[in-house]
């Protein structure tokens, strides 16, 4: 970044890169580089706010980790990750390394055991935005622009969209003038960016989020889902150690009281945890394929194992009844949300180990299987759409277009949820409930409504809850195989 008006450049003093065999040494590492880093910059911007313009620029940086593999020896592994594709060098910038410390400790562990060199931890060459720095300062808040005495951009570095942006994910990612190869999906401002804005979305810290992510796309899921984690905080051997509300209200006692929120946040999100993360995020993004991405975009950053969409559909087959089960194996895409980053070509699969998991789940809510199970589950295409009023317009092309597809529901959510998994490599999968069938007279009005969701609302999301349940149980190598990596993938998940 070049700098006008304040030539000299003042940094923290730093370690040289050092090379770690061990990855929860390399990971202490981390930790140690980035606290000081955000320390420095957070000392320097209380005393800017307190003193005035430094008189120069105040720049720490990211930590890295770096890896040079000179073989192109196949790496006997079962994983489709933990291992880099060709030999070179590969790196990347590392934010929160505290938060990310499991992951971390595994990812770094996979590729010390697979390819038999240490890795380097060290300083990076890419500025750490002031804002991202601070927003860990509770007592900290960066001005708007125009409130301080002095120009920000002037004496710290901001956010920088070069540097935060999809291109690994999206496959559009060129290599810088030393030719490095990208380590991890993300870069660390990518990361920052996330984490800032998941807390603004949900009310929740970005600490809270467990491995496994419900979406839904009604309110009316979240006292069901409250009551579950009750009754499982009330079991000892349950394995859930607490429960999440909106503005971080965490309880570990069943019949602890949560305040009620003062302010509803855009997608209201709450967390039933375990000690190793394995526990189940539940989040409201509402109506909307935008909410759908805006959501899956940030808490992909978590590298969750899976997400999953248990939310309401219109039924399309005059077959099918109020309250019945859309399992999801196709996805018509007309959101258009997603279209840049991933084109409409692009087939988003099914995953075996998902529907297995939402199918199992099922026949154990119902007791149901085998043919009988079909009086109450469908499979097949589920069409996503951006207009919540499109049977209001010409009937002709919409209904014929989902005649052609062979689609039996539609929403506004799922295919988005699932295509962005896809994108994100994130495993997906979608069950619905049929709300209303518009094609057939049966519109959700208040009062069949309300009769519904009595009924249907808590099975359905038990239903996703033991889907959750049955994945967690399953080794990693199984549910992040190799369907969603393509030719030339980061070496961590």
């Amino acid at each position: 970044m070049q700098d006008t008006l304040h030539s000299t450049i003042f940094v923290p003093d730093a370690p040289a890169p050092e090379e770690f065999t061990n990855a929860a040494d390399a990971v202490e590492r981390l930790i140690a580089l980035y606290d000081l880093s955000a320390r420095f910059l957070c000392d320097h911007f209380q005393a800017a706010l307190a003193n005035g313009d430094p008189g120069r620029r105040i720049r720490a940086f990211y930590p890295e980790i770096t890896v040079t593999t000179k073989t192109h020896a196949q790496v006997d592994s079962r994983l489709s990750f933990g291992h880099v594709t060709q030999p070179g060098t590969h790196k990347t910038t590392v934010t929160r390394p505290d938060l990310f410390r499991n992951y971390l400790i595994q990812q770094i562990g996979l590729l010390l055991d697979n390819h038999g060199v240490p890795v380097t931890i060290g300083m990076s060459t890419t500025p750490m935005p002031v804002h991202f720095a601070v927003a860990n300062d509770t007592e900290l808040s960066v001005p708007q622009q125009g409130a301080s005495d002095f120009v920000l951009r002037d004496v710290f570095d901001v956010p920088d969209l070069n540097t935060t942006n999809d291109d690994i994910m999206n496959g559009t990612f060129v290599p810088g003038e030393d030719g490095a190869g990208p380590l991890a999906p993300f870069t660390a401002q990518r990361v920052d960016y996330s984490l800032a804005r998941l807390a603004h979305y949900t009310a929740t810290d970005p600490s809270h989020f467990q491995n496994h992510v419900l979406f839904t796309n009604y309110q009316f899921y979240v006292s069901e889902f409250e009551a579950y984690a009750r009754a499982q905080l009330a079991d000892p051997d349950s394995g859930y150690t607490s429960f999440v509300s909106t503005g971080n209200a965490e309880i570990t006692e069943a019949d602890a009281p949560l305040p009620d929120s003062p302010k509803m946040p855009q997608m209201p999100t709450y967390h039933l945890k375990r000690a190793d993360g394995g526990g189940i995020t539940l989040v409201n993004i509402g109506v909307g394929p935008s909410n759908a991405k805006t959501a899956t975009d940030h808490i992909a950053v978590l590298r969750p194992h899976a997400w999953v969409m248990v939310g309401h559909c219109a039924g399309l087959r005059n077959s099918q009844s109020l309250g019945d089960f859309v399992l999801a194996h196709a996805y018509l895409r007309e959101d258009k949300v997603l279209d840049d980053d991933l084109p409409v070509w692009v087939p988003v699969p099914a995953l075996a180990e998902i529907q297995i998991a939402l199918e199992q789940a099922v026949v154990k809510e119902t007791q149901l299987e085998g043919y009988d199970l079909k009086r109450v589950m469908r499979t097949g295409t589920v069409a996503s759409v951006d207009n919540r009023n499109w049977e209001l317009r010409d009937q002709a092309g919409p209904v014929q277009r989902l005649s052609q597809s062979r689609a039996i529901a539609l929403d506004m959510e799922s295919a988005t949820i699932a295509a962005n998994g896809f994108r994100f490599r994130v495993p997906y999968g979608t069950l619905l409930c049929v709300s209303d069938k518009p094609l057939h007279g049966e519109l959700k009005l208040p009062g069949m409504a309300s009769d519904f969701y009595k009924t249907q609302v808590a099975r359905h999301l038990m239903i996703g809850i033991r889907a959750m349940e049955h994945l967690r149980e399953m080794p990693l190598e199984r549910i992040h195989s190799r369907k969603l990596r393509s030719f030339d993938e980061t070496a961590f998940l």
